[in-house]
């Protein structure tokens, strides 16, 4: 997908970067895969503030997508590719052989017309999801399952992808797109591919106004708050003598925040690469 550079011919077109949405082919999303979203502000069930920064933005439906893959053995159909205001990358609308209609996460390359099918028997072809045991190593994947049917909860924005690296008894070894080497269970599945829209990382926004139209509230230097508001607040100059912290002070940058004891640590073959 090709990027569009605007004319200055307002101060929020000068510098603004979009993306030449060419390969959409439907404007409209299939009305029996839509739901309400109802937006909370990033408000919790008690009423408070968990998330801050969020709130107002456009209204959007919801698109239910199809993460588990569980049509095995049915070929789709891809009908169209749209575009998903819920998420950075395009989606795909799939009409399977038995009348079902599913969402899917549009792959690089995958075309309206195209073929796809998912199961044990599948063959490893972009838009396919198969068994991670039954994908040859060096493929790349995205899409992938941590927990056996729980549906793919990996690799799953714009222009991301994991690679298959090698096998270990019941678990397959797999590059994560941040560096980390981890094992999952062999059964999990995963499609094959690159998910599309990879230039969405090169859009500017233009104007604090889009960012708006997002959701996406103003975010307030801890330096420019007062004493009370923040660790970093008060005082002349701009240094404090101390380092980043958050509100409630916990540091963030480079402080780590995984329990030293989570079970899944086991999985881990090596962390992510160091800076």
């Amino acid at each position: 997908m090709a990027l569009k550079v605007f004319k200055p011919m307002t101060p929020g077109t000068r510098g603004r970067v979009d993306l030449c949405r060419d390969e959409l082919t439907s404007a409209r999303p299939e009305k029996s895969l839509v739901s309400k979203r109802k937006s909370h502000a990033g408000r919790g069930a008690g009423g408070r503030i968990s998330v801050r920064h969020q709130g107002g933005g456009h209204k959007r439906l919801y698109r239910d997508i199809d993460f588990k893959r569980d049509k095995h053995g049915i070929p789709g159909t891809v009908k169209a590719i749209e575009y998903d205001p819920n998420r950075s990358a395009n989606i795909a609308l799939i009409y399977y052989a038995d009348g079902d209609k599913r969402y899917i996460i549009a792959p690089k390359g995958l075309q309206v017309g195209q073929k796809i099918m998912s199961g044990e028997n599948a063959t490893p072809t972009v838009g396919n999801a198969l068994p991670l045991k039954a994908i040859p190593v060096g493929f790349t994947i995205h899409n992938i399952e941590l927990t056996l049917g729980a549906g793919g909860q990996l690799v799953r924005s714009a222009g991301a992808s994991a690679q298959i690296s090698g096998s270990e008894g019941d678990y397959v070894i797999v590059r994560l797109p941040s560096g980390e080497m981890r094992k999952i269970n062999g059964r999990c599945y995963a499609t094959v591919g690159v998910v599309g829209n990879e230039e969405h990382m090169n859009v500017k926004l233009g104007k604090a106004g889009h960012r708006r139209w997002l959701g996406i509230r103003p975010t307030v230097r801890g330096m420019a708050m007062n004493p009370h508001d923040h660790p970093l607040g008060g005082g002349e100059g701009a240094g404090k003598g101390r380092n980043p912290v958050t509100p409630w002070g916990q540091p963030c940058k480079g402080y780590q925040t995984r329990n030293k004891r989570k079970t899944s640590s086991n999985f881990i073959v090596s962390r992510r690469k160091k800076k």
